[in-house]
């Protein structure tokens, strides 16, 4: 069975900048059927109009699936620029067919008070809303440190909680969430098909002896509600682009990958 794994544009940030269309090219070479940009800015990615990127990645057998953007919570003051900002955003992302949008960051406003916390998860559901009316899902990236404590709760539980499962998903990055000492299996059984979106990562490259254990995770992934499975390596024991080829032979090769 032809197994559908996505790349993080991200783990080959310095030969998109150098060379996006051989970068692409190589891509599609190793075999990854789509990508997740990390490139979005003032309606272009990578510098390149939205249909413009679209066809160098559909020339190359890829799709344009998921993007990484985003604004940090905005005061009343700039709120309407910000709107504007994600409603520009939104329609680019659109006219390229892109089937998700993820935001990877908060500003220390998300890791402080539960108010202010409570105000972005306020603040992506309106965005959900306006992905949502253009035929997008908007979903939030973790980290570590959501997996912190604030006022007895953990802030990841938090957003779960404040964020309406019909207009914000979450894209939960495995190996972030091991190194915040939480447990993917307990969330999927805990808040069951909130995670549409996989990053698959280990401290270096997949399979160079690292520190995730996958195969338990793989097993609960239709409790997760998992869609997509997208690698990302940000720290390396190669080049990048070995790096990646690396990580899609690992996960091709691994039998509890579907």
């Amino acid at each position: 069975m032809e197994k559908n794994i996505g790349i993080q544009l991200w783990s080959v940030r310095d030969d998109m900048k150098a060379d996006a269309e051989g970068t692409i090219m190589k891509l599609g070479e190793i075999g990854y059927s789509f990508v997740e940009a990390a490139g979005y800015g003032d309606g272009k990615f990578y510098g390149m109009e939205p249909l413009a990127f679209k066809k160098l990645l559909n020339d190359n057998g890829l799709q344009f699936t998921a993007s990484h953007c985003g604004q940090a919570l905005p005061d009343e003051a700039d709120w309407e620029k910000v709107m504007q900002w994600w409603d520009q955003c939104i329609d680019a992302h659109a006219e390229a067919g892109v089937q998700y949008i993820v935001q990877p960051f908060m500003d220390k406003k998300g890791y402080g008070s539960l108010e202010d916390l409570k105000r972005y998860c306020d603040y992506f559901n309106v965005i959900g809303e306006k992905c949502n009316a253009k035929g997008i899902r908007f979903g939030y990236h973790n980290h570590d440190k959501e997996f912190e404590e604030v006022d007895g709760i953990i802030r990841y539980d938090y957003m779960l909680q404040n964020t309406d499962p019909e207009k914000v998903m979450f894209q939960l990055d495995l190996y972030w969430i091991m190194v915040g000492e939480k447990d993917a299996l307990s969330y999927f059984k805990k808040y069951p098909k909130r995670f549409e979106l996989w990053h698959v990562k280990d401290e270096k490259e997949l399979g160079e002896s690292g520190k995730m254990d996958f195969e338990p995770i793989f097993k609960k992934a239709s409790k997760s509600g998992m869609k997509e499975i997208i690698v990302e390596v940000e720290r390396y024991n190669y080049e990048p682009l070995k790096s990646v080829e690396k990580s899609l032979e690992f996960l091709m090769n691994a039998r509890y990958v579907k």
